[in-house]
């Protein structure tokens, strides 16, 4: 009976100890909430709780929030604070591990964060070179037969790793087409690789420099490769989670290498890209006009434009339109380059 009565007195102070260590969460209604707080934003806060499980309460719904154990609080100044927290009207009183104590309004307060959260929150700003990468393959594929023997294959990649104010991304593309027709002539009818890599820094939440390096080859026109080499500054004249509208100006270095002809020469990088996202679908468009330093009246243009519609997580529908116009190919060669390409898209992240 002593045992039984001692293991009762164990669990119930157990139960005590856990309930009195809850972080604990009032609400305007007057409700109370106990668990644990995992993070929060300026517009949600996420508790795990023992009867609800994980659950989310509008931030201004919050009349008041307590915590025994040390959390995290991040501010509009850019300051964050580790301690137990308390409110004392429309502010966090935060007891610091030295037991000193430090006042935050609660207009002020962007995120609380757990230390599991907050870890892994440093992690994301800072990844390795490795991590946090992420993008989609693409593949699209035609054949025919019979009347006509045609074979069409289209493979893109790309790729982006964002940290806390820079940003790495590669790209490559490739589309290849052949008509086998008795007759036919010519037999390859399309036959070009792009690719490129670009790295942005961010000195503010507007301004940005960039350095980029693309590579292009277009067997139909002759081009054995073209490589442009650019710097300059970028200006995002619109960033939020669903729109952003990027501006960029800058030198460039070019030099084109034909089967005819090969030629170098200095000119600049205006362009500006765009992005939009639905519900289930990503629409992006670029475009870029690079007039010649050394020739007036010469330049090229680039206009892309695609979109990717998910299917679920990992599998999408892309589609993508393309348009390179040159002043002066070689001699018998078109100005324009127009590509389309439809495909599934395969997303990935690490």
């Amino acid at each position: 009976m002593f045992i039984s009565r001692a293991v009762l007195y164990f669990l119930l102070l157990c139960y005590v100890s856990v309930w009195v260590k809850a972080d604990r969460v009032g609400l305007s209604n007057g409700d109370r909430l106990t668990g644990e707080i995992l993070k929060s934003d300026k517009n949600l806060l996420t508790l795990k709780t023992e009867s609800m499980g994980t659950v989310e309460i509008k931030w201004s719904d919050i009349k008041d929030v307590s915590s025994d154990k040390s959390i995290y609080v991040a501010t509009s100044s850019k300051q964050t604070y580790s301690g137990t927290i308390a409110s004392q009207d429309d502010s966090f009183l935060v007891t610091l591990t030295n037991n000193q104590t430090v006042t935050v309004a609660k207009a002020d307060v962007t995120a609380l964060r757990s230390p599991a959260e907050q870890q892994a929150y440093e992690k994301a700003q800072h990844p390795s070179l490795l991590q946090g990468w992420t993008g989609g393959v693409t593949m699209g594929f035609g054949l025919t037969g019979g009347n006509s023997e045609t074979t069409n294959l289209s493979l893109a990649f790309d790729a982006a790793r964002k940290g806390l104010r820079d940003k790495l991304s590669l790209y490559t593309t490739s589309v290849y087409a052949t008509n086998t027709a008795p007759g036919a002539f010519p037999t390859t009818t399309a036959n070009t690789v792009q690719g490129g890599i670009r790295y942005d820094h961010d000195f503010d939440d507007r301004l940005f420099a960039f350095v980029s390096a693309d590579f292009m080859a277009d067997a139909l026109q002759g081009l054995n490769l073209r490589s442009i080499f650019a710097g300059g500054l970028g200006y995002h004249a619109i960033k939020s989670e669903t729109t952003t509208l990027d501006l960029l100006a800058g030198p460039n270095y070019t030099r084109e290498n034909y089967t005819t002809l090969t030629r170098n020469f200095a000119s600049l990088t205006l362009g500006e890209e765009f992005t939009h996202k639905f519900a289930r679908t990503v629409v992006s468009q670029k475009a870029f006009f690079y007039p010649d330093l050394s020739n007036t009246g010469e330049y090229r243009t680039e206009f892309d434009f695609g979109t990717v519609t998910k299917i679920n997580k990992w599998f999408g529908w892309q589609n993508s339109f393309s348009d390179i116009y040159v002043t002066n190919p070689p001699a018998g060669k078109r100005r324009n380059d127009i590509i389309f390409t439809t495909g599934l898209n395969v997303a990935f992240a690490h």
